[in-house]
């Protein structure tokens, strides 16, 4: 029988070594966490509100669209309810805008919004608009629109984004069309469903790849720039048409790494 002492691992390095081992598995648990989605499901939520951190936005003297998770057809959705009212419900994040960073959903349209030209700042309304924000450099916008972005900070006590990609099912406008929102060009519009669907239920599915839509929305004004997603937001508004849309949405799925670690200073 074979007698040799076996080496065992000294007690004190055991104990030092089993933190090391613990924070090392829960970067990786944090690291796939965020690569394979990282918005909280509605299908979470406990009562009618959205799970935190989803949080509603408005701007001033403005009637607040309703956003509530409701049941159907056996799933927690979301209900948008626009009606003479504005509203964001928004996801704060930070990923980075590559190749692979994705955002997937399933929504439908119960009632657009009557009225509705995107084109126009008394039509700009509509009952069913998911947008992603971009960390694009303010000190690569002119003045006009640095000041612009400080007003509009000033007046809603929220930080506004420099970039905005809005993707819009609209009844009218046709599907494929991309502009400038009617109010500022910082906004991106592109209206990826139009008219009602066919579709049982009325659900329909969208995947779409955050880099190649960046690039068509703001790749000119980026060049080789890519800056983070800061951002989803899921926005409805029948405010400058005072009349009244519905539309409900899944759980949505952003996917992405985490931003590459800042250089120190003087790199």
């Amino acid at each position: 029988m074979d007698r040799t002492p076996t080496r065992s691992i000294p007690r004190r390095t055991a104990a030092l070594a089993l933190p090391t081992m613990a924070g090392a598995l829960l970067a990786l648990a944090a690291s796939a966490a965020q690569a394979e989605g990282v918005l909280a499901p509605f299908s979470t939520a406990s009562g009618p509100q959205a799970p935190a951190p989803w949080r509603f936005t408005n701007l001033p003297n403005k009637s607040a669209t309703k956003f509530e998770v409701v049941e159907q057809d056996g799933h927690k959705v979301l209900k948008v309810d626009a009606d003479q009212s504005y509203g964001n419900l928004v996801h704060e994040t930070r990923v980075a805008l590559d190749p692979q960073t994705t955002l997937s959903w399933r929504w439908k349209v119960e009632q657009f919004v009557a009225g509705a030209d995107l084109h126009q700042k008394s039509g700009d309304d509509g009952a069913a608009k998911v947008c992603v924000f971009f960390d694009f450099p303010s000190d690569r916008l002119s003045l006009g629109e640095r000041t612009k972005l400080s007003l509009a900070k000033g007046a809603t006590g929220e930080t506004v984004p420099t970039e905005s990609l809005c993707y819009a099912w609209d009844e009218k406008e046709p599907k494929g069309s991309e502009f400038d929102n009617a109010f500022t060009k910082r906004v991106r519009m592109d209206v990826i469903e139009s008219g009602a669907t066919t579709q049982a239920g009325g659900w329909l599915s969208e995947h779409r790849n955050l880099l190649a839509d960046y690039k068509k929305a703001f790749g000119a004004e980026a060049g080789d720039l890519l800056p983070d997603v800061v951002g989803v937001a899921i926005q409805a508004d029948a405010d400058n048409t005072k009349a009244h849309g519905v539309a409900y949405f899944s759980d949505m799925d952003l996917r992405g790494s985490p931003p590459a670690a800042a250089k120190p200073s003087g790199q």
